[in-house]
């Protein structure tokens, strides 16, 4: 099985792949459409702003090879920034067109509505399973805890949410069309739990 890993500037990249490593899967970082195609899996990672990370990957056309290889429908995960990207519209420094998988924008936490909490949203959280998926959630419970360090949050339809997180209010952490799921949280700084969920990609 080829896993790719989208390398296009925006990344986590580093602890993404050792992440994997760490379950025994050898990850190749992709750097154009033509060798998305050749992958099993892909994974697209993020940090920092949205219209950073999509403006990126529009200048190297990378956003129709993610677009076909989901179309082909092989299994994609995209990790935070990675998973907002796969969103209609994200409105971080301005508003920026997305990929459109996903119905719903990117928005910033509003600061009037949490009280004591901090923007952004850092450390350990709740997720709890908003519905089943016996692959995805192999050998988790309904509840676990995950690592956050965001500030903007997806407005997901209710259809697509795989898993749910509260800050304040309730918001995405997990969703699922199909053949993509995306996770709100970094996996490969979430320990036992992340490792799980990673794996769990794998394994489908």
């Amino acid at each position: 099985m080829k896993v790719g890993i989208i390398d296009y500037g925006a990344g986590n990249m580093g602890s993404v792949i050792q992440a994997f490593g760490a379950i025994g899967v050898e990850v190749e970082r992709i750097k154009d459409s033509e060798s998305m195609a050749k992958c099993d899996k892909l994974i697209l990672p993020g940090v920092g702003a949205f219209g950073d990370a999509i403006f990126k990957l529009r200048s190297k056309n990378m956003d129709l090879g993610i677009l076909e290889f989901i179309k082909s429908g092989k299994y994609f995960l995209g990790i935070c920034v990675g998973m907002q990207l796969l969103f209609e519209r994200g409105f971080e420094f301005g508003e920026h067109r997305g990929l459109g998988v996903f119905s719903g924008d990117v928005v910033r936490f509003d600061s009037q509505n949490l009280g004591p909490l901090k923007i952004p949203h850092t450390g350990w959280n709740l997720c709890r399973c908003n519905k089943e998926h016996k692959k995805f959630f192999a050998g988790l419970k309904e509840e676990f805890y995950l690592y956050f360090v965001h500030s903007y949050y997806a407005k997901a339809k209710e259809e697509d949410l795989l898993a749910i997180c509260d800050y304040g209010h309730v918001f995405p952490a997990i969703v699922n069309k199909e053949n993509v799921f995306a996770v709100q949280p970094h996996p490969e700084k979430s320990d036992k739990h992340g490792l799980r969920l990673l794996q769990n990609f794998i394994n489908l």
